[in-house]
């Protein structure tokens, strides 16, 4: 599989993100999914996603701690596309024992305790999103932070045992805009 992803960008090269997307919708067919983080990225593979197959997995991960406003985008982006936007939870038990542990806002103390509360609150959840996929979606842009910059569209995810796919890999925040508009 990890090949297989590797061989897949060369095949890509020059091919934009629906083209991408549509490909990757029908020959992964559900064992495919989009995560969502709700952010504008995502918004755009949202919209594009249902454009191809409206029966794609979309899931947002909750970590306890959202905004407001995101559970509004969730609601919002959930009743436009008339679609059930999945939405994976923490271990209520862990998340208690974590946090009468070792406080409300224990990432601040320490890289331990951050790893912990990302490991309670986002991959644990994560993980179960995850089962029977082969291939998830993610919002990654390559100009959106220099640790970005060696992204490819098509990767393996190797903590996870799945193709990564980041169609948006070559957009600029212009491109994302302009498309939302």
């Amino acid at each position: 599989m990890r090949e297989r992803a590797l061989d897949l960008n060369e095949e890509f090269k020059g091919k934009d993100a629906l083209q991408v997307l549509t490909w990757f919708l029908k020959e992964y067919k559900g064992r495919i999914a989009l995560s969502s983080s709700m952010g504008a990225e995502d918004q755009v593979l949202t919209d594009m996603v249902m454009r191809i197959d409206p029966e794609v997995k979309i899931f947002t991960l909750d970590t306890g701690r959202l905004f407001y406003e995101t559970y509004e985008l969730i609601e919002r982006t959930s009743l436009r596309y008339k679609k059930n936007i999945e939405i994976y939870f923490p271990s209520p038990a862990e998340v208690e024992r974590m946090v009468t542990e070792k406080g409300i806002n224990l990432f601040y103390q320490s890289i331990e305790n951050r790893k912990e509360c990302c490991r309670v609150r986002k991959i644990e959840p994560l993980k179960r999103a995850f089962k029977g996929l082969e291939v998830w979606i993610c919002g990654l842009r390559r100009n959106q932070s220099a640790t970005r910059t060696e992204n490819q569209m098509v990767e393996w995810d190797e903590a996870n045992g799945l193709i990564k796919l980041n169609p948006l890999i070559d957009w600029s925040e212009q491109d994302v805009w302009e498309y939302i508009k």
